[in-house]
């Protein structure tokens, strides 16, 4: 690049003003000239962007009208307010299975086995071939796998995509035995292990699922335990949770996220919400990071269900709204809500996101 930018400001101060522009305002300055247009393609402003942008965290609903078959996404951002967006460019029905830094693994709706891995805000987008293992149609007990998981390198640019879930022949029910399919970007290869599990997993535990330190992670359905999965050896192993987390009651949900690329747990009563970092994964020690009165929106508590977080705010969402808590000053706030009939409650298909440059393609 050039040593001045554009004749009055030096290329550096020009870089960090487009890395904090959203992601449509940045494509329309493409426009302006050649040295933009190629910004979104050179590496140091991608990976500049990117850095950003994962400080920033969102919510990704989907909303869909009773009275419609077509359904619409809603990114609810913390310093811009809510957008909308379609995956109409897939061309197919399709139901977001996972998220992570940017890209969205989303299976097709009329075509089991199909899955698409791709960037929203880019509208870029890549159809996963097929795997040639046959269980991967026969997971107990619908035919689809239990966990989907997508894990995304910022900095290689890469990614893996994961399927597990229990094997059943025809006919008969699951033994416990566990079959994983993972998929690796660089190669555009399937790879497959078996191991035995005994987890359930609720619809909430299979959505949060958490890629941090080169492993995936999910809560178990009796939240014992988180279920980890090593991305690089291909073993799945199980971490405690916070010793002072308890068991799960009526009055007492634990729910898994990230916070700022660690792992948190974040544990709601009816009067309190009490927030654990994993600040030492080796060591498997946890902090209590922050204990959050629920007392100015207890009527909302039952039906509240946290989605993302950072060191300065978490979101959350309930049947018809999301919500912001500011940690700094203790402050909520409704971001987003419905408006009209929703088939579905928000928290059914909210996922954490973030606006990145991240490419899927080959």
């Amino acid at each position: 690049m050039s040593s001045r930018g554009d004749g009055f400001f030096p290329d550096e101060v020009v870089l960090q003003i487009l890395s904090r522009l959203p992601m449509k305002s940045l494509f329309r300055s493409k426009t302006v000239c050649k040295l933009w247009y190629r910004l979104s393609s050179d590496k140091y402003f991608v990976q500049l962007y990117n850095e950003l942008s994962v400080k920033n965290p969102m919510v990704l609903v989907e909303v869909s009208e009773a009275s419609e078959s077509k359904s619409s996404l809603i990114c609810v951002d913390n310093l811009r307010g809510v957008s909308e967006f379609s995956l109409d460019f897939l061309k197919d029905r399709v139901k977001v299975r996972a998220s992570c830094n940017g890209l969205l693994c989303c299976s097709s709706i009329p075509d089991k086995g199909v899955y698409y891995i791709c960037n929203p805000m880019t509208r870029e987008f890549r159809l996963l071939p097929r795997s040639r293992e046959r269980p991967v149609t026969r997971f107990y007990p619908d035919g689809e796998a239990i966990l989907v998981g997508l894990a995304c390198d910022l900095s290689s640019q890469k990614f893996k995509v994961v399927l597990a879930g229990y094997h059943r022949s025809f006919g008969q029910r699951s033994d416990g035995t566990f079959i994983c399919l993972v998929f690796d970007s660089e190669s555009n290869k399937w790879r497959k292990f078996v191991s035995f599990q005994d987890d359930h997993f609720t619809h909430m535990n299979r959505n949060q699922v958490v890629f941090v330190n080169g492993s995936l992670h999910w809560l178990t359905g009796s939240c014992s335990c988180i279920l980890v999965l090593d991305l690089d050896c291909d073993i799945w192993r199980k971490m405690p949770l916070p010793e002072q987390v308890g068991s799960v009651s009526a009055g007492n949900r634990i729910y898994l996220l990230e916070s700022d690329g660690c792992l948190s747990v974040l544990q709601i009563s009816d009067a309190w919400m009490n927030i654990w970092v994993l600040k030492d994964y080796e060591r498997e020690e946890w902090h209590l990071v922050d204990r959050v009165s629920l007392r100015c929106i207890r009527g909302l508590v039952p039906g509240i269900f946290p989605i993302s977080q950072t060191g300065e705010c978490v979101f959350l969402a309930t049947h018809k709204q999301v919500l912001v808590y500011q940690r700094n000053n203790r402050v909520w706030k409704e971001m987003y809500s419905v408006k009209n009939g929703s088939t579905l409650p928000l928290w059914f298909s909210a996922h954490a996101f973030r606006s990145t440059l991240f490419t899927c393609h080959y």
